[in-house]
């Protein structure tokens, strides 16, 4: 695995892993944000070819 997919695939867990202490902790604002990152990081995987999986976020 190459250093731009180990970066996507960490930043993706990441900002999973925000996603779900914004929603735990009920901070609407902040789930938006992480959302659309989250979505972007995604779509940046798709463009590369980059396999991220099924998450349950």
């Amino acid at each position: 695995m190459d250093a731009f997919t180990a970066g996507l695939l960490q930043r993706i867990r990441t900002t999973e892993s925000d996603l779900t202490r914004a929603r735990e902790t009920g901070d609407d604002f902040l789930v938006e944000v992480e959302e659309s990152e989250l979505d972007d990081l995604r779509r940046l995987a798709a463009e590369h070819g980059v396999e991220v999986g099924v998450t349950h976020v």
